[in-house]
């Protein structure tokens, strides 16, 4: 319980007397006649012992596509359970731990554990599982075993979807000034993801997936009473147990990804001088690739020596000048020294199929940013914020290997009015650079005219207005609104203009003591320009790029019935998701049809539920899930539609889901 510092000073001063005269600290008050009672806290409750709830679920899907399992939390067709649950545990010497569970038992859910001493010592241990859903029931003549992709006659049925389990110990130890960490993790990643050959022939094949990632941090700090400082290490290992796949007669018509590690190692601080804060960072690192490389005619190399070295500096600092202005900066720098292998290989030019030789090219990235940044309070109520930041980034063997961003914003907040809060932003960026190059070492065979959108001139103007309004004590509105333009000015071949704007609408409603509802609405419109050119000059077609994305839910909960021991409630989503690409120019084709199709989906989410107390420990829930799903991409091409061309078929969904689920929560107290 936290009082108020005066309160108690003024108390021991009244009651203490002369024993105050030489030290006014108030620790060293006599508070031998003190009726303590008087200031101790007549609400507070121990928590000592288990607090807590567990909750036991039972129920039933209703699922014809996998892909209902994102929104389920499990693809599985029937019965179906779960457990999850919220314990704590504490005695009056500081043991302490916690035990928490979310829908164990299915798909996606996890379990973490914490034992220790408050203060101290604490010992975590935790697991989650997530796996997501891209189709089911896929068809492909291409059988897997061990690194031979087998053509059958009998047809192989698998899932497009990928599980990701992940187990985690960590330990703590720390008392007063410093501290200590250590924490390791397992991730082991499995299942299948769709993939392609292109030689001999062009194929689309469910690749497997075996892959584990672990991980190993560990760290100590130091604190005063107006600094801190830590030293880490991070350190990440990656191993791929699928190996290069290859064909019958064809070895190695694919490589798979090679196993690979990073380390790091981090120095921060932070130190505080009156009203100014510093806060440091430095990182220095290591990535290290050495894998065997499939053997091809002309590649004199039977393994690839990959490293980077890592350097990262960052160094900010903010201080409050007066009580109306602060001011703030900071300046980051990473580097990426590219030291990998460098090796002379066979090439061919198309003209004549000459032979030559070339080198290739590791890319070396240097990035600079600064920022600068001032806060002012005009009034009260007002505070206008501004800024200028500026990214410099230089790229070794690069079509452009410099690039410099600049950006400036304001933002002003208006708290003055009653039940009302106003946040209104501008920015204006430009991005320049050196000369745009295109030659044999950075990319022979594009056009010259060609500009890359991550390397192009461009300039962004960007607002954004947010208005909180609280028109009744049980009501509350936010909007926002947000409009960006990109203008690539420079580019006659690529990314030619962008725009990028919406808004939000959240509402809050308390009817009553019992009953609430909420709702919400948001748009997003991205339309976007590009041009390019079958002839390999000039502009001789374009396309026209339009994303229109919508969320629109509501909900509500209704309580109090049954002498206050039902609670009924419910939640609805509908999303909806367009991408229209019309083409003009040179790929229209004579019969009108266009190269690039669009794409449209939807979803309708519906959630109802009835919680009723048994008591006031035990209590059931009835809920009930529907999902309505539907998309189309046309891009998606059937199997063997496309003469020489061997896909999965298309993966588009339409289909209804159902779940209801019976739970039983336990409140321990």
């Amino acid at each position: 319980m936290r009082f108020k510092l005066n309160i108690i000073t003024v108390s021991l001063l009244a009651i203490s007397g002369s024993a105050m005269a030489t030290n006014f600290g108030v620790g060293n008050a006599n508070t031998d006649s003190i009726n303590m009672d008087k200031y101790q806290c007549k609400r507070c409750v121990s928590i000592n012992g288990y607090r807590g709830e567990v909750t036991v679920s039972a129920g039933y899907n209703s699922v014809d596509d996998i892909h209902a399992g994102n929104a389920l939390g499990t693809d599985e067709d029937g019965a179906i359970a779960a457990v999850s649950g919220d314990i704590r545990y504490q005695n009056e010497t500081g043991y302490q731990a916690q035990m928490q569970a979310y829908q164990l038992g299915m798909d996606n859910g996890f379990a973490n554990i914490k034992v220790g001493k408050s203060g101290l010592y604490e010992l975590e241990l935790d697991y989650q599982s997530l796996k997501s859903y891209q189709a089911g029931d896929v068809q492909s003549q291409l059988w897997h075993n061990d690194g031979m992709l087998t053509p059958n006659a009998y047809t192989n049925e698998f899932d497009l979807a990928l599980k990701r389990e992940k187990s985690t110990i960590g330990f703590n130890y720390g008392e007063g000034i410093y501290n200590t960490f250590i924490r390791y993790s397992q991730e082991d990643k499995t299942g299948h993801q769709s993939s392609s050959l292109v030689a001999p022939s062009p194929v689309n094949f469910g690749l497997p997936v075996d892959a584990t990632t672990k991980q190993l941090d560990a760290g100590a700090s130091l604190a005063g009473d107006n600094w801190l400082t830590e030293l880490s290490y991070f350190g990440s290992y990656y191993s791929n147990n699928i190996t290069d796949l290859s064909l019958p007669q064809v070895n190695d018509v694919y490589s798979a990804t090679p196993d690979n590690q990073a380390h790091q190692v981090s120095l921060s601080g932070q130190y505080r001088f009156n009203r100014t804060v510093m806060s440091g960072r430095l990182v220095t690192g290591r990535m290290i690739q050495d894998d065997a490389l499939i053997q091809m005619s002309g590649n004199p190399l039977q393994s690839w020596d990959g490293q980077i070295d890592t350097l990262d500096g960052r160094f900010a600092v903010t201080s409050m000048l007066s009580n109306r202005l602060r001011l703030g900066g900071s300046v980051d720098y990473s580097k990426r020294d590219n030291k990998s292998s460098v090796w002379e290989f066979t090439q061919y030019s198309y003209n004549g199929l000459s032979g030559a030789f070339k080198q290739n090219m590791p890319q070396d990235i240097e990035r600079n940013t600064y920022k600068v940044n001032a806060s002012y309070r005009l009034a009260s109520g007002y505070r206008l914020q501004a800024g200028y930041d500026r990214k410099e980034v230089d790229r070794t063997y690069s079509e452009r290997e410099q690039t410099n961003e600049d950006s400036l914003w304001a933002k002003l907040n208006v708290r003055a009015f009653d039940q009302f809060n106003i946040n209104l932003k501008a920015s204006h960026g430009n991005r320049g650079g050196s000369d745009y190059e295109v030659n044999q070492v950075t990319s022979s065979e594009d056009n010259a005219l060609m500009r890359k959108y991550y390397l192009a001139d461009r300039k962004r103007n960007a607002v954004e207005l947010k208005v909180n309004h609280s028109p009744l004590s049980w009501v509350s509105v936010d909007v926002t609104g947000r409009y960006a333009k990109d203008d690539y000015d420079a580019t006659e071949i690529g990314l030619t203009e962008s725009e990028d704007f919406g808004y939000d609408v959240n509402l809050s409603l308390q009817f009553s003591k019992h009953l609430s509802a909420y709702g919400f609405a948001g748009q997003q419109w991205i339309n976007s320009a590009q041009a390019g050119s079958q002839s390999f000059s000039s502009p001789d077609w374009n396309a026209d790029i339009e994303d229109e994305f919508i969320n629109i839910g509501a909900g509500f909960s209704y309580g109090g019935l049954m002498q206050d021991r039902l609670t009924l409630g419910g939640d609805y989503l509908f999303s909806n998701s367009i991408s229209d690409t019309s083409v003009g120019g040179t790929l229209v084709t004579a019969n009108g049809s266009r190269p690039y199709g669009d794409y449209y989906s939807y979803n309708h989410s519906v959630r109802m539920y009835a919680d009723y107390a048994l008591s006031k420990q035990m209590a059931l829930k009835l809920s009930y899930q529907y999902e309505r799903y539907y998309d189309t991409d046309a891009a998606q091409v059937a199997t063997n539609a496309v003469p020489g061309l061997t896909t999965l078929g298309e993966l588009n969904h339409d289909y209804n889901a159902h779940q209801v689920m019976l739970s039983f929560s336990y409140l321990l107290r």
